[in-house]
């Protein structure tokens, strides 16, 4: 690959991936808009990890507490004594339960060929503008009472179910489980943030499903490339994480409304007339 390839699937990945616009859908617009070929199962592993150190990175107090949760639901005594009050336990299980439906039914697209069928220019302009308005309207119909501290399993199986759309290229997974957690009435950061801690589970399972599939296939790839595509993606997945989290705290989730119905609109036009 060459470095402008290399610099354009991670700068687009990192800051795709966590604002509420679809990176699968940038992901496979790439290659119909600049010619590149597909750029393999190699650095499409490494810009997830990328993404991946930097949510963990940036949400580290919280990151802290779901192991420290983990190692008590594991059974570990000194974790169970580490954590004084049960909002990371509450939190690490409305992850657990959220994430199983999107890692039941991934199997299932994977598995039937679903996922491949779905990758089209339509699909992902048409699932820009619908779940781009829909977004809208959770936004502005949303209450903003809760926070994560009035999270409950529930939402957390609420939320899950939603980001089984994300499949489908285009909706955007952080983009609906933002749109969920708005309807549930939680506050566009307390959204966002749970929608960016969802992302672990969910990046951990789409990238072992890659892996295992690459090691399958066999290391085609270069692995400075690899390095190069996962620090890129690291350093703009955090700029954009950063960028949403002050940018909600001022402001509402228009902006992104307004780019995914344009770019839907122009997807629309431009390969079809």
């Amino acid at each position: 690959m060459g470095l402008l390839h290399i610099l354009i699937v991670a700068l687009v990945q990192g800051i795709t991936e966590f604002l509420p616009i679809s990176s699968s859908g940038h992901l496979i617009l790439i290659p119909a808009l600049t010619g590149y070929e597909d750029q393999g199962l190699l650095i499409d592993v490494a810009v997830h990890v990328g993404t991946l150190v930097a949510v963990l990175l940036y949400f580290w107090r919280d990151t802290r507490g779901l192991f420290l949760a983990f190692l008590a639901a594991a059974g570990l005594g000194f974790a169970r004594r580490s954590i004084a009050d049960t909002r990371y336990r509450q939190l690490f299980w409305a992850l657990v339960i959220g994430t199983l439906p999107v890692v039941v039914f991934g199997f299932v697209f994977y598995a039937s060929g679903l996922s491949s069928m779905l990758r089209s220019i339509n699909v992902i302009a048409t699932t820009s503008i619908i779940f781009g308005l829909l977004l809208y309207w959770a936004d502005k119909r949303g209450a903003r009472e809760r926070t994560m501290n009035d999270l409950k399993l529930k939402d957390g199986l609420y939320i899950g179910l939603a980001q089984i759309l994300a499949l489908i290229p285009g909706t955007s997974r952080s983009g609906i489980t933002m749109t969920a957690g708005r309807y549930l009435g939680f506050e566009r950061k307390d959204a966002a943030r749970f929608s960016m801690l969802m992302a672990i589970p969910a990046i951990l399972a789409a990238g072992s499903l890659a892996g295992i599939e690459l090691i399958q296939k066999g290391m085609d790839g270069v692995l400075l490339d690899a390095m190069m595509a996962a620090a890129l993606a690291f350093v703009a997945a955090l700029g954009a994480i950063h960028f949403l989290m002050k940018w909600l705290a001022r402001s509402n989730m228009t902006i992104f409304v307004i780019y995914r119905v344009l770019m839907g609109l122009g997807l629309l036009v431009w390969f079809n007339f």
